[in-house]
């Protein structure tokens, strides 16, 4: 099977202190669901920079659908920490914004806006926001301002879903209820998925393959295939196996941080 996203040998530096990454390698298939975990400064949003054209390696070369990538990105997907809901829109409009903007739907939008709504409320209601179409960002929780951040990088159906650290402001059982519905979506329409994240269960929960990174100038260290049945319940965390691979994960980054 041919790679959907393929990495050769990129490097990036930002200026004259050295690399931020160093000679990535990899390859990840079309529907794959991936995880970037390592120590702070590493280099995971970087990569995801560098995935999305945002920004271009100084050394080797990217492909997405076998096109090298020389532009951002018209087939990705983005969610950030942070929510950044227009706080002047309603939560349909927020979600409705990437159709007003992305090719080829932005030269539709008027004439289709019934539709690109249906669209909208569709995945509102899939991660329980059908009642809230109407309210302002400032009306929502932050559980709920993150579903509707979901739902606005899901909305122009890319094929490539870049997430950073999208759970990382939340409580505990917010984040947990959150990986559900991401797990959901992806389970129904099978996007590729790039997560960066620091929270190593979320990482195992959620991915079908973890990438360690080392310590800036980073590089990836380890490729761990998650070997876990899916669909995945909330209470395989609780499992020996789980424990122990999260375990093995947290060891190695602090055997990264201490060298």
């Amino acid at each position: 099977m041919s790679a959907f996203v393929a990495f050769d040998h990129v490097s990036l530096a930002y200026d004259d202190s050295g690399n931020a990454i160093e000679d990535i390698d990899l390859d990840i298939h079309e529907g794959e669901f991936v995880a970037f975990v390592g120590p702070s400064g590493c280099g995971k949003s970087t990569f995801m920079k560098l995935c999305t054209g945002l920004h271009a390696p100084t050394a080797g070369s990217i492909k997405v659908d076998g096109v090298a990538v020389t532009e951002p990105l018209k087939i990705s997907g983005m969610a950030f920490q942070n929510a950044n809901l227009l706080p002047w829109r309603t939560t349909l409009d927020n979600v409705l914004l990437p159709l007003e903007i992305v090719k080829p739907y932005r030269h539709q939008f008027r004439k289709r806006r019934k539709e690109f709504e249906g669209w909208a409320r569709d995945l509102l209601k899939t991660v329980g926001l059908a009642d809230y179409e109407d309210q302002y960002p400032w009306q929502l929780s932050g559980g709920m301002q993150q579903r509707a951040s979901i739902c606005r990088a899901l909305i122009h159906q890319p094929r490539l879903l870049m997430l950073d650290e999208p759970f990382g402001a939340l409580d505990a059982f917010t984040r947990e209820e959150l990986w559900c519905v991401l797990r959901d979506l992806w389970e129904a329409q099978r996007f590729t998925v790039v997560l960066v994240t620091h929270d190593l269960r979320e990482a195992a929960f959620l991915a079908d393959t973890v990438y360690v990174m080392s310590s800036r100038p980073g590089r990836v260290v380890e490729r761990r295939e998650i070997d876990l049945p899916r669909p995945r319940a909330l209470d395989i965390t609780y499992d020996k196996p789980f424990i122990d691979l999260v375990h093995e994960l947290r060891a190695q980054i602090g055997e990264i941080r201490s060298t």
